[in-house]
């Protein structure tokens, strides 16, 4: 049948966007670095299974998703992986391509496959033909702009930055005479006639490339994955404009600049079509699982399945409840260094309980310091602010504050600018002595802002509800003590950009004390309190909330009694105990931290040269949603995630909906950061921090490259010569009944597609031992890990 030019010329623009659409969602947002949170590498391919995303990224990314085999053959020949985690994990594979046998699968773990490589792009053909080395002229010449034009404040100058990325590129790349100095002849006025629009500069690029409708997706995926951490910020960017119900096109600007580039090469060296062609063939075969991919993930399933077994056997070491009322009850965050502290604490006193929940404490709050006009929102990533709250003080400390903060900023530009930072040695080098010296000797200390408010204020009824969806969220609605702490984290180091990441990640990279402390402010007010009986709530009237920090790299704990009238001596019986369980907790991290001592961990903290402060959540590896009474008595070595969840008090199961669509969710992107990190650290990793170079407040780089390094640095997950962290995917361990868990899953597919695909595992609990395993589809099926030997 005949079809007209413009018919076609439609169709195709429609399966160019569908193709660029597809591959802008499968890349990963990278957030800033002044509010980091660990993002899911596999963000974008979370839709397909394991094995299918371990094909897909093979092709596009040159990557593996599980570990070199020789660490699993390792495993098998000492004993941790047994004969039957290995049974076990084959059987419960479904592909068609799985060994036919245990031996079969033993022998396969013994062969030590090659890295796979990407699809080559045409600036990897034309460099093989050439001999110059086109991607990394590419890398530093579009870093450079990028740099520029992407700059949060650190620069003092951006070219064209009220401009679309694309329109700005042109106009710096016309000028731009580095391609054409390296033997890109005829660039600048290439780039000068290409359409002004991303999306016709693409279409154009991709009828001269000849790209097809079958290869389109993965041909431009592979080209965003040549841009590294660029292509991750500009998936933020879009991230953050769709939250406000927006759309931003950076991406594809810069797809369209990636593909002006293979454009130009590909007429520069006319050689590079045949060897093109065959690329784009493969591009154009479906994709699907090859042998390899389902061995691999049955060696990963049956390393996982180790670990749990080994848990299952100390996992539920039941601690005899506290019959009287509590001396103390202390609420921490979930994290999973919170976990030894909470031990350590509980072991001060038998009457001291412990709470686990996410250490916002359910106030998805946006808030402004004092003397800031910086809106800072203290929430998990994937909500909104819907509560706004500010620090307080005088007029004339806010007039104060802002004239420190400005001037302290301005000296910050001028000290890292290009030309002044050379004068700024000079002329204020003697001046900034004594900061050098005080932190090289280690006394640089913490600061601790001023008592936060909500702003607006909410009205009694609002209060009363809010504090009641809290507390029955927490599983605090009865049973309490005189004292109840709530625990926000925070981390305290030293000359180091990542410095956000080590902070509470359900705050959105920020300290927890702004949540603590606003929780403590409305639990303790008198209008509030006459409020929650009304929804079924009596705290006793001698019950006082008090806030506290946790720096979790010195295990140390700031206790904000200040902000209400308290009883000195419980106070003083308080921090006794919090300075008991933090030598305890310190003496035990110190075993994993190499060369510390528990004396000499929290220095580590204002030491400037310090690479490894801690290790922040590396091991992370199981999230547990049960009461307390269930973990107490076990020691899960600073492994897991802990929320406190009782499903007999949880009315319609509501605040097992909020575990599994927020806790668990903020737990699976924390654990497959720390996975991705460690499988894929060319890709997905932050590389050395050794030689890192922060770029425009935006992200590092390495030395003076071009290319945005986003992800977890080495040094996090190395000691510098093992491994400190094991990639296994997260197991989510919950008591409660299958079928209202499942009922939430079909309520929530982008969660169901978690379990379904194989990215995290679920489980659920019955009397203090793992039960059944969510499988697919609503089925669930008898799962015994402590029958089985140690």
């Amino acid at each position: 049948m005949f079809i007209d030019q413009g018919q076609s010329t439609a169709l195709e623009a429609s399966v160019i966007r569908k193709a660029c659409a597809q591959a802008v969602r499968a890349i990963p947002p990278a957030f800033p670095l002044d509010a980091t949170v660990a993002v899911n590498p596999f963000l974008g391919q979370t839709g397909q299974d394991f094995t299918s995303a371990s094909a897909h990224l093979s092709r596009c990314a040159g990557v593996s998703l599980v570990q070199p085999r020789h660490h699993f053959q390792e495993a098998i020949t000492d004993g941790r992986i047994a004969d039957a985690d290995l049974l076990a994990a084959l059987e419960a594979s479904g592909a068609a391509e799985k060994p036919e046998s245990l031996a079969a699968l033993k022998d396969m773990a013994m062969d030590e496959l090659p890295l796979p490589e990407p699809v080559p792009t045409v600036a990897e053909i034309a460099a093989d033909l050439s001999g110059i080395d086109w991607p990394s002229i590419i890398e530093k010449t579009v870093g450079l702009w990028a740099a520029g034009h992407f700059d949060r404040g650190q620069a003092l100058w951006s070219p064209a930055p009220d401009q679309p990325a694309f329109a700005a590129w042109r106009s710096w790349a016309s000028r731009d005479l580095t391609p054409e100095i390296a033997g890109l002849s005829g660039f600048c006025s290439h780039v000068s006639e290409a359409p002004d629009s991303a999306e016709r500069a693409i279409r154009r690029a991709s009828e001269r490339l000849n790209i097809t409708a079958h290869a389109a997706e993965t041909v431009f995926h592979r080209l965003l994955i040549d841009l590294g951490g660029w292509a991750q910020h500009a998936r933020w960017l879009l991230w953050r404009a769709e939250q406000d119900g927006n759309s931003d096109g950076t991406l594809e600007d810069l797809l369209a600049i990636r593909l002006v580039w293979e454009e130009a090469l590909m007429r520069r060296y006319p050689g590079v079509a045949d060897q093109w062609q065959t690329v784009l063939s493969l591009h154009a075969v479906r994709l699907a699982p090859a042998r390899k991919h389902v061995v691999d993930e049955i060696l990963q399933d049956a390393s996982e399945r180790a670990y749990l077994r080994a848990l299952s056997q100390r996992l539920f070491v039941s601690k005899p409840e506290v019959q009287s009322r509590p001396v103390l009850q202390a609420a921490f965050c979930i994290d999973v260094r919170s976990e030894v502290f909470r031990r350590a604490l509980e072991n001060q006193d038998p009457g001291i309980e412990t709470l686990g929940f996410a250490g916002f404490f359910g106030l998805p709050v946006s808030h402004r310091e004092h003397g800031s006009d910086i809106e800072e929102s203290h929430l998990p990533v994937l909500l909104k602010p819907t509560l706004g709250s500010t620090g307080h003080g005088t007029a004339k400390s806010e007039k104060t504050a802002r004239i420190k903060a400005r001037s302290i900023r301005a000296l910050g530009r001028f000290r890292q600018a290009a030309v002044s930072s050379f004068a700024y040695v000079e002329a204020a080098g003697l001046l900034y002595a004594g900061k050098l010296m005080k932190d090289t000797l280690g006394l640089g200390g913490t600061r601790c802002h001023s008592a936060p408010r909500l702003d607006p204020a909410l009205g009694a009824d609002a209060k009363a509800a809010t504090a009641a969806a809290v507390l029955k969220a927490m599983s605090l609605t009865s049973g309490h003590a005189k004292t109840i702490l709530l625990v926000g984290h925070g981390a305290h180091v030293t000359n180091n950009p990542h410095q956000s990441a080590y902070h509470c990640g359900a705050c959105g990279g920020y300290s927890g004390e702004v949540s603590a402390r606003l929780l403590a402010s409305l639990l303790n007010d008198a209008e509030t309190r006459a409020g929650l009986p009304g929804h079924g709530i009596h705290l006793p009237d001698d019950t006082l909330f008090v806030a506290a920090l946790h720096d979790t790299t010195t295990d140390e704990v700031t206790v904000f009694d200040g902000d209400f009238q308290c009883d000195k001596d419980q106070m003083e019986h308080l921090r006794t105990w919090l300075t008991r369980a933090g030598a305890e907790a310190r003496a035990e991290r110190a075993i994993r931290l190499t060369g510390a001592s528990a004396q000499s961990i929290s220095k580590r903290a204002t030491n400037w040269s310090e690479i490894r402060p801690e290790w922040g959540l590396a091991g992370c590896a199981t999230f547990i949603a049960a009461p307390r009474k269930m973990t107490a008595g076990a020691s899960l070595n600073g492994r897991a995630f802990l929320h406190s969840y009782d499903w007999r008090a949880d009315d319609g199961f509501k605040t097992l909906e909020l575990i599994l669509t927020a806790p668990v969710v903020v737990a699976s992107w924390i654990s497959l950061q720390y996975y991705g990190s460690t499988v894929a650290p060319d890709i997905f990793g932050g590389g050395n921090k050794l030689i890192h170079n922060v770029v425009g407040g935006i992200g590092v780089v390495e030395g003076n490259g071009g290319r945005l390094r986003p992800g977890l640095p080495w040094q996090v997950i190395n000691d510098g010569e093992n491994l400190a962290h094991t990639p296994l995917r997260l197991s989510v361990l919950i008591e409660a009944p299958e079928e209202p868990i499942t009922h939430i899953l079909n309520a929530h597919p982008e969660v169901r597609e978690l379990f379904e695909n194989r990215w995290l595992h679920l489980f659920a609990l019955k009397d203090g031992r793992i039960a059944k395993r969510y499988c697919a589809d609503g089925v669930w099926k008898d799962e015994r890990y402590s029958d089985l030997a140690a």
